[in-house]
């Protein structure tokens, strides 16, 4: 926890820039903030028409999550805790389509006994596709590359 400051308060002062943003840009959405430990709060967008705030691949979304970073922030310079931004679900939605995808190639590797390569992704998404292919037997993941092109390899374990 940032030194003075409790999660919460960080957490609404996230909250009520992202509305503040929101309510800039002409769009109606609901922010609600949630816990997820001790270090670490999500300040979810909700509501019709927020792609733009997503953009392609999330890129968008990555950038407002560290805006909001830099605001929260520019109130609580000791430190910040992790503050994670969601916009309509986004987040769940990529990171169920990331175990899918990632347990079909585990699947392709484990039956042709080749390694696979995948496209550079986020931190973010490299770790939902680690976490996923741990879970999976006759696999391994390492990541390769200097982001902004670090991507995993998917390999039969020896």
């Amino acid at each position: 926890m940032a030194e003075g400051m409790t999660l919460q308060e960080q957490a609404e002062v996230a909250r009520e820039f992202l509305q503040g943003l929101l309510d800039e840009l002409g769009l109606t959405a609901s922010v609600d903030t949630r816990v997820i430990d001790e270090e670490t709060v999500e300040v979810a967008a909700s509501g019709d028409e927020l792609g733009l705030l997503i953009g392609p691949r999330g890129s968008t979304l990555a950038a407002l999550q560290d805006v909001t970073r830099t605001a929260v922030q520019r109130r609580f310079p000791t430190r910040t805790d992790r503050i994670l931004v969601d916009v309509a679900g986004y987040r769940e939605r990529r990171a169920a389509a990331l175990r899918r995808f990632s347990e079909q190639v585990a699947q392709e590797v484990i039956e042709s006994g080749a390694e696979r390569a995948l496209e550079p992704m986020s931190p973010a998404d490299r770790k939902v596709v680690h976490d996923s292919i741990n879970e999976f037997e006759g696999v391994v993941t390492r990541s390769e590359g200097e982001d902004p092109t670090r991507y995993i390899v998917i390999a039969p374990a020896n």
